[in-house]
């Protein structure tokens, strides 16, 4: 038992901002902790229900409430997987072989891809919370949103080659049950896409499967651009997958409304 709280300690110290008791980094400890990193979207996914629902006691309006939605994910997890995402537009975006493109993951300083994607990705982002603002079915959904889209990150560590023998995600890899962290992982998505399905069928329906295709898109590109997965990846697939939920919740209260 202590193993797993000690797991869990390390899973919220590396993934988010929320400040836990310190816990050495062994590989005793560090076994489980993939199994404990969908807890830190399910703090998310509270605090956006929370952040929702003070937004409309108090009656801000739908740009207000948009921009605190979109915050509230960056707050938590401190920017780390948006950081994922710019390093690796900037990869992408070179063109170059590689071992370049892995070397651009590593380099600390933003081009101009990065900068680009930024402004797009929260420009869709705010355009998609304005229009699911004050729905809470939608609601409901993003919040196990944060959940589902931290498990297929978490399979693609153990199952994934990895890009990067010395890096982050290939430490963690080493260090974790593979076998018990994957079943774990796959244990909660079943349990997510019933909970989806059951707030209501076609829109958790296509939630869910939105994150299984954003998934299948994350593993061609790292596959193919990259021969495998490293942290930034794993940071880019988080970011796509979370927006591309909020997209397709969005046009689902235009073209299917309940």
């Amino acid at each position: 038992m202590k193993s797993l709280w000690n797991s869990f300690k390390i899973a919220f110290a590396m993934f988010s901002k929320i400040p836990m008791p310190q816990a050495e980094w062994t590989e005793e400890n560090m076994r489980y902790m993939l199994c404990f990193f969908p807890f830190v979207g399910a703090a998310a996914g509270l605090l956006t229900l929370g952040v929702s629902w003070l937004g409309e006691y108090f009656g801000f309006g739908t740009g207000f409430m948009a921009m605190a939605l979109i915050l509230v994910p960056v707050l938590v997890t401190g920017g780390i997987h948006v950081d994922g995402l710019l390093d690796t537009s900037d990869a992408l975006s070179s063109w170059r072989d590689r071992e370049k493109r892995l070397e651009i993951l590593k380099d600390s300083h933003a081009g101009a891809f990065a900068v680009i994607t930024a402004c797009v990705y929260f420009l869709a982002l705010y355009g998609g919370f304005s229009q699911i603002t004050g729905d809470w079915t939608a609601m409901k959904l993003i919040a196990l949103g944060y959940v589902v889209s931290r498990c297929f990150s978490g399979l693609g560590v153990i199952t994934l080659p990895k890009a990067n023998a010395g890096g982050t995600v290939a430490e963690f890899s080493r260090k974790a049950q593979d076998t018990t962290v994957r079943n774990t992982l796959i244990v909660y998505l079943v349990l997510l896409a019933a909970l989806m399905l059951l707030i209501q069928p076609v829109w958790g329906a296509v939630t869910f499967v939105t994150a299984v295709l954003v998934s299948l898109f994350y593993k061609h590109k790292a596959m193919k651009y990259f021969g495998g997965t490293t942290g930034d990846l794993s940071g880019y697939f988080l970011c796509l997958c979370e927006a591309w939920m909020v997209l397709a919740l969005a046009i689902l209260t235009v073209v299917y409304p309940i």
